[in-house]
């Protein structure tokens, strides 16, 4: 079995079995495989939403593999060259067109950013559809949210190292918000820019969190997650908790090892995955303007402001909670009080597992009240989504400011309506719909 394959090496006598007793008296390799793979147990009644755990950490490994290699091109210096371009700017033309393969890395890179967020929102969705942030798994879910917040934090920092026209003025944009903030914001704004305007302090500073400081903890947290994930086990479908029905050898019934079963499935999951980025890499890397805008082909300029300023696809469900804020409460002014919503509407997720009352955790099992406020909930999001790309008219903001009062209704009123709603009795083991 795949469980004693590095027991079977070091019994055999052979120079891979001495290697591997050598490994082990020195490093836990034999019971780390055990422990996370061969003789981890997940539930047999995976579907196909359980591809996008794997998935995320797959386009992970592909951003850094990637941006390993655009580092050694790339230059963060805002100056000007002696064609009157920025440096920066003209890095990645080098990169994009005399560079072997580099436009094929650069494109890998920048279209792993907007992959990697539909991915994570994927897998999020899934945490929410079958309650995989319930009781036991609470800190899996925290370190979670965390790994999204670094995500957030480097496609942030990301943004501005190409130094074109939209990735400029966005950091303009979003770097001035902070200044909103009582007493410390100028000084905080002043502090993230390293300079009073955004200019090469502000992309040498970028380029460090970029590179190594949000990679070193985004590294962390997925360690933390899948060690938490795996101290109480996988959720599944169902909702029902594999570990406690086991037979006489302490083996889950309804369990089966990770390894080769969900290996080999994951691996079908990843086919179809690198076959859609593929066709995107070649065929359309700039997605329509969502991955890569119009704008960011053009070289920065200080002295000429774009006629629309929006964030890139995946902050803009956000961006548009900040901007549905229009008018002043008490001494707080409409600009502060959208920072704070657009900050509670990503830091509301850490308090989803005491939020739910629910005593069903799969939505197989729960009532009408939960479905239709999820239901309700993303096409919110979608909304938002939608809007923040868009310049902001009358009309546009009036939605806004529904979608945000629906979006933070479905957070807020979750421990009466998840209580009150009329859920089906979850089964004793799980099942095969």
């Amino acid at each position: 079995m795949a469980s004693s394959n590095f027991e079977k090496f070091k019994s055999d006598g052979t120079v891979l079995g001495d290697v591997t007793e050598w490994i082990d008296a020195r490093f836990p390799m034999t019971k780390m495989w055990k422990e996370h793979l061969s003789e981890y147990y997940a539930p047999k009644n995976f579907n196909f939403w359980y591809f996008f755990g794997s998935l995320a950490l797959l386009v992970l490994v592909n951003q850094i593999v990637t941006g390993i290699f655009l580092t050694m091109h790339f230059k963060p210096d805002a100056s000007l060259n002696a064609s009157g371009v920025p440096v920066a700017f003209a890095s990645v033309e080098y990169i994009m067109r005399d560079v072997p393969w580099g436009w094929l890395i650069r494109y890998m890179h920048s279209t792993g950013a907007s992959a990697f967020f539909i991915v994570v929102y994927l897998h999020m969705f899934r945490g929410m559809l079958y309650g995989s942030y319930r009781k036991p798994r609470e800190l899996v879910w925290i370190f979670g949210v965390l790994i999204y917040l670094c995500l957030m934090a480097e496609g942030f920092f990301g943004y501005l190292l190409p130094w074109g026209q939209m990735s400029y003025w966005g950091a303009q944009v979003i770097v001035n918000l902070f200044s909103a903030i009582p007493v410390i914001g100028p000084d905080l704004s002043l502090y993230i820019r390293g300079d009073f305007v955004v200019g090469d302090a502000t992309l040498n500073r970028f380029f460090s969190f970029h590179v190594i400081a949000v990679p070193f903890a985004l590294a962390g947290l997925v360690v933390a997650h899948i060690l938490a994930l795996h101290e109480v086990g996988s959720n599944n479908p169902d909702g029902v908790e594999i570990k406690k029905n086991k037979d006489a050898n302490g083996i889950p019934l309804d369990g089966i090892p990770f390894h080769p079963y969900y290996t080999v499935k994951d691996i079908v999951g990843v086919v179809v995955f690198l076959m859609v980025f593929a066709v995107i890499i070649f065929f359309t890397p700039e997605g329509h303007g969502y991955f890569l805008e119009y704008n960011n082909f053009f070289p920065a300029d200080p002295l000429k402001t774009p006629p629309h300023i929006a964030p890139v696809w995946y902050y803009t469900p956000f961006y548009s909670v900040l901007r549905a804020n229009t008018v002043n409460f008490f001494w707080i002014d409409a600009k502060l009080w959208g920072v704070i919503f657009m900050g509670l509407s990503v830091m509301v997720f850490f308090f989803l597992p005491w939020l739910d009352r629910s005593p069903a955790k799969s939505i197989r099992y729960r009532g009408p009240l939960y479905k239709g406020a999820l239901a309700i909930f993303i096409v919110c999001f979608f909304i938002l989504g939608y809007l923040g790309i868009l310049p902001p008219t009358p009309g546009r903001t009036l939605v806004s400011q529904i979608c945000t009062i629906l979006y933070f209704a479905f957070f807020l009123l979750m421990p009466i309506y998840t209580k009150l709603d009329k859920c089906q009795p979850e089964p004793d083991r799980v099942t095969f719909k």
